[in-house]
């Protein structure tokens, strides 16, 4: 693939995220892809990453997130993020660092970076007025 269009592709892969569909979610990843959310363990295979998502979405609910800045080199896609979710009534912006591995047009491997003590903080914080 080429830069522009692995870079096509992973923004319309956010915006099936914020969506949190997970037939749709699934269907972006090649059956072996790997997707660590660090500071979690690594998931394995399409099917795995689809019940993740399911059950993350059980949870909470995306908002739209915002992409800082995108890069991509051949099949690689590097994107600065600032995540958003509600979770309860609270809202979460989490900043994260993502690395795209692309193959044949889909997601080989997914790894994202991000502070799981700044998500529980802004979770268990009390709600503003």
């Amino acid at each position: 693939m080429q830069a522009t269009e692995s870079v096509a592709l992973i923004r319309q892969f956010i915006e099936a995220c914020v969506r949190a569909e997970p037939d749709e979610f699934a269907a972006y990843f090649t059956e072996d892809a790997i997707w660590w959310n660090a500071p979690w363990s690594a998931v394995k295979g399409r099917a795995a990453i689809r019940e993740t998502l399911r059950r993350g979405a059980e949870g909470m609910t995306a908002l739209p997130w915002e992409i800082r800045h995108i890069v991509a080199e051949g099949s690689v896609v590097l994107t600065e993020r600032v995540d958003n979710f509600l979770v309860g009534q609270k809202h979460v912006s989490v900043p994260c660092m993502g690395i795209f591995e692309l193959k044949d047009g889909k997601i080989a491997a997914w790894r994202d970076y991000w502070d799981l003590k700044q998500f529980e903080t802004q979770v268990a914080s009390p709600p503003t007025e």
